[in-house]
């Protein structure tokens, strides 16, 4: 047995299947993914990645099934190994390439058996008697104990949460996972928390939500995102990247593919060097757009080109980011109180009054070079029909 050093959980045990599976070239590859994307163009130190979260998600979950006496020696295991592997299907700067991959390739991050049945990785589970669809089923959460994993209250959130905060330096994660862990058990087939751990659950939902718009959906990192994105997009419809190998690749790799590239996808990518990001011409939430403004989200480009053309540019001087429905997930988590299991939300006010607030952070935008950034607002105002409302008249005023 050997331990490393993390900074998060302190020390983290390795046994000989974890040294092996660490050391394959498919492990490997997460050192070279960005675990928060292009975060670091506003948080500097955000600069951690799959490969020591994979870790720190493993750690958890051994520390959660060493509690659970139902779980057996076999299962330990199997979830340990696929803690570790689980976002071993990731692309390039994680979630920002993500929709691509699910779009071009109908591959989500979670879909892994391929990657797990072949090359080292795949011989390494084969010696070890594991089975690739086995360890997928408890990466997406379908098994009982993969709920540990992938389910409205895991350890992969406990994990994120606070080494995104430690990178970013964001106080905001602050997730009492040691006592959430220690209240956790299965009951009915169910994971669920008890009593005694509402509060810790109600920490890591207050934290999500802090979270969301201080760095997961920070907006400078929305516009380095939406334009990264519609670089990639570029060489794959120019055919000069393939979606399928961006699974293969790490960052380094696929921003020399754009740098390299002689048109819109190079210019992208001079600017995301320079940090001459694009700005923000529209940038407004449901109350003033609408919640009807979701259903453009499969034709934004058609979008693009007509708020382009009102102002006379070109349909790649402006780009659009609406962002999916919001949701809290984790409120719909067990809690056992009384041998009653009952809703995380209707177990605490807290958690109840969250849903709305998280609504309340949601914000599309629109975004242009500096020069256009008046007439494409006004553009993309008329486009979405945007109401104004008194706290906007009163920015307004402000800003002119």
């Amino acid at each position: 047995m050997k331990v490393i050093r993390d900074p998060i959980h302190g020390y983290i045990e390795l046994d000989p299947l974890t040294l092996s599976i660490i050391d394959s070239p498919q492990m490997q590859r997460l050192r070279r993914l960005s675990q928060l994307g292009l975060s670091n163009l506003v948080y500097p130190g955000a600069n951690h990645s799959r490969f020591e979260h994979c870790l720190g998600v493993m750690h958890l979950a051994t520390m959660l099934t060493g509690k659970i006496d139902s779980v057996t020696d076999d299962e330990k295991k199997e979830l340990r190994v696929a803690a570790l592997l689980h976002d071993v299907g990731h692309g390039p700067y994680s979630h920002v390439t993500e929709n691509l991959t699910k779009l071009y390739t109908r591959k989500h991050h979670e879909d892994v058996r391929e990657i797990l049945k072949k090359g080292e990785l795949g011989e390494i589970l084969s010696d070890n008697g594991l089975n690739p669809a086995t360890i997928e089923d408890h990466i997406q959460g379908k098994t009982d104990i993969g709920k540990i994993l992938n389910s409205e209250i895991d350890v992969d959130r406990m994990d994120y949460l606070v080494r995104d905060s430690h990178y970013t330096g964001v106080a905001f994660g602050l997730v009492d996972h040691v006592r959430l862990i220690n209240e956790m058990k299965f009951y009915e087939n169910n994971l669920v928390v008890n009593a005694g751990g509402v509060k810790a659950a109600e920490s890591l939902l207050v934290s999500r939500f802090l979270m969301h718009p201080s760095v997961y959906y920070h907006h400078v990192s929305r516009i380095a995102e939406t334009m990264f994105t519609r670089a990639v997009d570029d060489l794959i419809q120019k055919r000069s990247l393939n979606p399928f190998d961006l699974r293969k690749m790490d960052d380094s790799m696929l921003l020399e593919m754009i740098r390299n590239d002689d048109g819109y996808a190079g210019e992208l990518a001079q600017r995301l060097d320079n940090r001459k990001l694009y700005k923000r011409a529209l940038y407004i939430g449901f109350d003033e757009v609408g919640e009807g403004v979701l259903k453009h989200r499969k034709n934004i480009k058609r979008v693009e080109a007509e708020i382009a053309a009102e102002v006379g540019i070109e349909p790649e001087s402006v780009l659009i980011d609406i962002p999916r429905n919001p949701e809290i997930a984790e409120m719909k988590a067990l809690v056992k109180v009384n041998n009653r299991m009952l809703r995380l939300d209707e177990v605490s006010h807290v958690v109840a009054t969250l849903e709305q607030a998280h609504r309340d952070n949601w914000k599309m935008g629109v975004y242009t070079p500096t020069e256009y950034r008046e007439a494409v607002g006004k553009a993309a105002r008329n486009f979405f029909e945007v109401k104004r409302t008194t706290k906007q008249f009163r920015l307004t005023e402000i800003e002119e």
